[in-house]
């Protein structure tokens, strides 16, 4: 720019042509049913991402929903981290339906199936016997 705006030399691209649109050749494309690649690929990512979820992740029972929500009990990332981890402990050492206690609350687990079974917050615990449970894990 020079002078009190003043536009001394702007490159502006012409863009009122357009290239012609361009047939795009069809004739190998995999119709519905060919192809069983592709099926065996979805097939081994379905099972990949099922592995992992069952490995990692956690599944919350309708009664324990019910339960959290009743009991005002908040399962934060931090929470759910420690169950997570009390799982893979409860895994290694064999533990099938197990009461997992943190300073929040207590937890029936179904190591298993990776499921929260029941919960129950920390100042309802005194004094409730928890029945039909083969292990018991205390996490701070």
């Amino acid at each position: 720019m020079t002078g009190k705006g003043n536009i001394n030399s702007m490159l502006i691209p012409n863009v009122s042509k357009l290239p012609k649109h361009k047939k795009v050749d069809v004739s190998n494309k995999l119709q519905p049913g060919q192809g069983q690649e592709t099926s065996e690929f979805k097939n081994l990512l379905q099972e990949q991402i099922g592995d992992i979820k069952r490995e990692h992740g956690l599944k919350l029972s309708t009664h324990a929903a019910k339960r959290l929500q009743e009991r005002n009990l908040q399962m934060d990332s931090e929470e759910f981290f420690k169950l997570r981890d009390a799982m893979d402990k409860l895994k290694m050492k064999g533990g099938k339906d197990s009461l997992v206690i943190t300073p929040n609350a207590a937890y029936i687990l179904d190591v298993e199936n990776n499921t929260i079974v029941t919960a129950i917050d920390k100042d309802n615990m005194a004094e409730n016997v928890f029945t039909k449970i083969d292990s018991t894990l205390m996490v701070n």
